[in-house]
């Protein structure tokens, strides 16, 4: 695949650029290019641009690099929106917390699976009612609760 993109040229501190086409897998240094289209200086902002090429390699194929398609964006030979090319920040990353974060998921995926194993369980297993019988020995809730208050009432003496 072609690529339209920048080489640098110049001494230290004066840095200037040409505009070539380049096949996408040679080095930008091994002065391996199919085409020279152009001059960039940053310095001066001045760019000379060969537009009938470089409308001719866009046609065949030739991908732009960011930078040189915003150069053709701001010089009207294509048009487009604006490709940021700076490096997108990566968040911090704290190792630690992380490391919370996956023993309380760790920790919320084995409850879940035990929670689904009982209720697995519990529908395989046969229903039995419970018919529950009086019994004249047994007290009744009311006696129940009149014997509970008799005990607090003791024990707050």
């Amino acid at each position: 695949m072609l690529k339209i993109r920048l080489q640098r040229i110049g001494r230290r501190n004066e840095p200037h650029y040409r505009v070539l086409v380049a096949e996408h897998t040679t080095g930008v240094k091994s002065n391996k290019f199919v085409e020279k289209v152009g001059t960039y200086n940053p310095k001066t902002k001045e760019t000379q641009l060969n537009t009938e090429r470089i409308k001719y390699w866009v046609s065949v194929g030739a991908q732009p690099s960011g930078r040189v398609h915003n150069m053709l964006i701001k010089a009207g030979i294509i048009k487009g929106k604006a490709i940021n090319v700076l490096p997108q920040k990566s968040p911090v990353i704290d190792e630690e917390k992380t490391a919370k974060e996956k023993e309380e998921a760790e920790a919320k995926a084995q409850a879940k699976k035990e929670a689904e194993e009982a209720a697995k369980v519990e529908a395989e297993a046969p229903k039995e009612e419970v018919a529950e019988e009086k019994t004249e020995d047994a007290p009744t809730e009311e006696e129940k609760t009149e014997e509970t208050k008799e005990e607090v009432k003791e024990e707050d003496k």
